[in-house]
């Protein structure tokens, strides 16, 4: 054993401290919670059931970390052999296997143990978390893009059938890009990890053929003149909502400090400067697979704008329910006669919750002990 036992002991508090909000938060994830919900195929069950196998260790090698943290605190000379053992030696037991009559020696013992030491422990759950949040991320992007861009194509084939009968020109290529959408629709549910995206654009390719082949030019005209109208008031839109975000992620730096902005985006406004050029030249056979890749990056945008402003304002409501709770208990503690006792706890939450910036984490546990402190006080 190698090293200073008391840093080292240090050391692993604060690594099981990130531990705990790291495990937690991954727990508390939508897409994880979407994978335990599922009833999962292919590809993607093979990789969580996998990836749900090292969250389990994750979870023991969190309370056997805890485990010989406490026991090493508890340890009457911090600078004796035991508490070095404790930290710094093989003091974690993996596990205990029977070794069968036939393999053992006479002096040979009935069972073996495997152990580590709690760094070792540690970097082996460093190795598995990044695994399974791995798993969790990509399935979870895989269906917070796939699932509403087939959504999107589901709308137009069903306003593309909406606009052609069965047996006129087009139908044909709808249902078959109608049965490729329904297929993979129905995989993407179960096996996020195992579908093709580019099957996406393809089927985008058969409903936009069936599209063209129904319309006439006037009609074409008519309709992508529409589009375009829209798509000039979706860039007004998005004008809109980024200053917007903007005021919102300058109230949030001014209430909780730096690093809240706007992510910076594409400049939408050449691609479709360059649509209007095509419409006035009447080249309106080109317009719409470019108006179609313009929206959807539009759109994308919209949503990335609105997710920065909303980011903002939980944090802001995360705050104001802080202090309504804070409030609530102080209320309860006058009327218990308790407020000058809880005095120091009121304190502490004033000075990390009504000053800006706020540390919210700071302030939620300040908040938490006062609460504490109240049950306390009047029990």
């Amino acid at each position: 054993m190698i090293g200073d036992p008391r840093a080292e002991l240090a050391r692993l508090e604060a690594a099981v401290a990130r531990v705990a909000e790291n495990l937690v938060e991954l727990d508390d994830s939508v897409a994880k919670r979407d994978l335990d919900a599922r009833a999962l195929t292919g590809r993607t069950a093979s990789e969580w059931a996998q990836a749900k196998e090292s969250l389990t260790r994750l979870w023991e090698g969190y309370r056997q970390l805890t485990t010989a943290i406490t026991e090493a605190r508890a340890l009457p000379d911090p600078g004796g052999p035991a508490f070095a053992h404790q930290v710094l030696g093989r003091s974690i037991t993996l596990s205990l296997s029977v070794v069968p009559l036939a393999q053992r020696g006479l002096l040979g013992a009935g069972q073996e143990r495997r152990a580590c030491s709690p760094g070792e422990l540690l970097a082996t759950m460093e190795h598995a978390f990044r695994t399974v949040a791995d798993v969790v991320t990509r399935a979870g992007d895989a269906w917070q893009r796939l699932l509403p861009a087939s959504a999107d194509l589901a709308a137009a084939v069903e306003n593309v059938r909406r606009l052609i009968g069965r047996d006129q020109q087009g139908a044909a290529v709808l249902d078959e890009a109608d049965r490729r959408l329904r297929y993979f629709t129905q995989i993407m549910g179960s096996d996020p990890l195992g579908v093709d995206e580019a099957e996406l654009a393809a089927i985008r390719t058969l409903v936009d053929r069936a599209d063209a082949e129904r319309t006439s030019a006037d009609e074409l005209r008519e309709i992508l003149a529409q589009r375009l109208a829209e798509a000039h008031k979706l860039l007004a839109e998005i004008d809109a909502a980024e200053r917007d975000a903007a005021e919102a992620a300058a109230r949030a730096s001014d209430r909780f400090g730096s690093g809240f902005a706007v992510p910076a985006g594409p400049d939408l406004r050449p691609d479709l400067m360059a649509v209007d050029a095509l419409a006035s030249a009447g080249h309106w056979a080109l317009i719409s697979p470019r108006l179609a890749e313009w929206t959807r990056r539009a759109r994308a945008r919209l949503d990335e704008v609105g997710s920065a402003a909303d980011r903002a304002g939980e944090l802001l409501a995360a705050r104001n329910e802080l202090r309504g709770r804070f409030e609530s208990y102080q209320a309860k503690a006058k009327r218990r006669g308790l407020d000058a006792a809880l005095g120091a706890a009121a304190d502490r939450v004033r000075e990390v919750l009504y000053v800006a910036p706020c540390d919210l984490v700071a302030a939620r546990a300040a908040v938490n002990a006062y609460q504490d402190a109240l049950r306390e006080a009047a029990s």
